[in-house]
């Protein structure tokens, strides 16, 4: 059954990756293709909590993509658009670092799809703007909010999991993952500028075209866009609060957009027709193929072995957690991943010896592996699915391996850091900053 279970995910994978069939038509090949050697049935992949597929996920992404699709209505993106283009003078690769800078902020206080939900349309609209290809710039943020994701608790869903077993606080990931972070950041910002260098030139004409422009005349409804804002303004402050109010973010993006669609003029109709449809089942499929490599107990295998690999050593076994875990969540999904091997790191977390190093490292060893592994390819991680569905409807499809040339960089490098920083900080120089 393992070995199985490991042929119709690799054969899944292959598809998608080659694109030989659409990646959605794959996918749920890949979960029907589950049903017949046994490893899913109905109760695996629809109400198992570590198999089936992620609810919270699949109605989070429907929440905000109908906020979205009604805060397109307004013509807030079209001012944004002009208004970012205009401070940056035009210049693309200014524009390309200020969309970073402020993906990266957003998803400190945002998860990375909701963030990439609102950031992606701005993006497309300033780059048509000033006839640019969009897709640099759209994986360029993608990449940027898979990193700075990592800093947070609520940055990536995997710090939830891990914060939950860990009882790891907020201030926590602050304090520990925030200053690599932030070189990483840097580090990215400079890769951008040479890795998509020839996209970084524009025609002057388009440039005094878009300086003369009036952003306030894109708001089309000012009353639907003040509606809008303070909806959206009090979905933020329920993600952010939602632990407190024992609300899943996926339940609080669903109130918000119920709310503005009940508040709004906008008919269900029109909000419904703007939800990137195809993205969702996608993840259904992909949800399942990965539940049926648990329930084969392919993933376990994985963890336990990597577990046993570090014979006890805390520097072995960090770094083995920083590699593994990135190379795993560029093919795999990181939830299913992450809450595998939580306990296997418990377990060695329980029974390290104590020295001057805090066995807590592995906990963040987990964490920037499986948070910075998920640039490595176009399904390492939600956000980069939902940016694909976001650009193949704006007519600039970005393939498997046109995303996967530039993240497969990015992850490498990020990670080869983050090994560096984890041995720097928790061994290196154990008792200074590690405390």
């Amino acid at each position: 059954m393992t070995a199985l279970a490991t042929a119709v995910f690799v054969v899944t994978y292959v598809l998608i990756a080659t694109e030989r069939v659409h990646r959605v038509a794959a996918a749920l090949g890949g979960a029907a293709g589950m049903v017949p050697i046994g490893v899913v049935d109905a109760d695996s992949a629809f109400h198992d909590r570590d198999t089936a597929i992620d609810w919270n996920v699949i109605f989070l992404l429907l929440g905000m993509m109908l906020l979205v699709g009604v805060l397109r209505q307004t013509g807030l993106f079209e001012y944004l658009a002009v208004w970012s283009a205009k401070r940056a003078r035009g210049r693309p690769f200014r524009i390309m670092a200020s969309l970073v800078v402020i993906t990266a902020v957003a998803s400190a206080l945002l998860d990375n799809v909701t963030t990439v939900l609102l950031v992606a349309p701005v993006t497309v609209l300033v780059c048509r703007r000033l006839a640019l290809d969009p897709v640099p710039f759209l994986i360029a943020e993608v990449l940027a909010s898979n990193i700075r994701g990592t800093a947070t608790l609520i940055g990536d869903p995997p710090n939830i999991i891990i914060a939950s077993r860990a009882g790891l606080s907020f201030n926590d990931f602050l304090v520990h993952l925030t200053p690599l972070v932030v070189v990483l950041l840097a580090v990215l910002l400079g890769l951008c500028r040479v890795l998509f260098r020839s996209s970084l030139t524009v025609d002057p004409d388009r440039v005094a075209q878009i300086m003369a422009v009036d952003e306030r005349a894109s708001i089309r409804d000012p009353r639907l866009l003040r509606e809008s804002l303070a909806v959206l303004g009090l979905t933020i402050v329920g993600f952010v609060l939602h632990t407190r109010l024992h609300m899943d973010p996926s339940i609080v993006a669903l109130l918000g957009a119920g709310l503005l669609v009940l508040l709004s003029r906008v008919s269900v109709e029109d909000a419904l027709g703007e939800v990137e449809w195809p993205t969702l089942p996608f993840f259904m499929g992909l949800f399942v193929t990965v539940g049926g490599l648990i329930e084969a107990g392919v993933i376990d295998q994985l963890a336990r072995a990597a577990g046993d690999a570090t014979g006890g050593n805390l520097l072995t076994g960090s770094i083995l957690l920083v590699g593994v875990s990135g190379v795993l969540w560029g093919i795999i999904d990181n939830i299913p991943y992450v809450a595998t091997m939580s306990p296997v790191v418990d377990e060695l977390v329980a029974t390290a010896e104590v020295g001057s190093t805090d066995p807590e490292v592995l906990w963040w060893s987990l964490a920037l592996g499986s948070d910075l592994g998920g640039n490595a390819t176009a399904v390492g991680a939600s956000a980069n699915v939902v940016v694909l569905g976001i650009a193949e409807r704006s007519g600039h499809r970005i393939s498997f391996w046109r995303f996967t040339r530039y993240g497969a960089l990015v992850a490498a490098i990020t990670l080869i850091i983050a090994g560096l920083y984890v041995w720097l900080r928790y061994f290196a120089l154990a008792g200074g900053l590690a405390g």
